[in-house]
């Protein structure tokens, strides 16, 4: 068994992280898939602001993560033990 790339890994995880929350958005209004999006989110509700006079620096956050999402995630994770 060969040594496999993080880069790989990490791409995956994330393609498979936004194509989830894509087809868990889409799934939305369709009755049988509406539990695809379904989850929860968690961060900042409003964004840190920090003004210095010369400059202002904002820092926000929001993570949310849906059925669709976790379920990408495992996907990514299987292609990533096949290749």
């Amino acid at each position: 068994m060969g040594h496999k790339n993080f880069w790989i890994l990490l791409l995956l995880l994330l393609s498979g992280i936004v194509l989830g929350s894509f087809i868990g958005d889409l799934a939305q209004t369709i009755p049988g898939l509406s539990w695809l999006s379904f989850g929860q989110s968690f961060g900042l509700d409003s964004p840190l602001i920090i003004n210095l006079g010369v400059i202002v620096i904002t820092f926000g956050l929001t993570i949310r993560i849906t059925m669709a999402s976790i379920i990408g995630v495992v996907l990514a994770l299987v292609i990533y033990r096949i290749i």
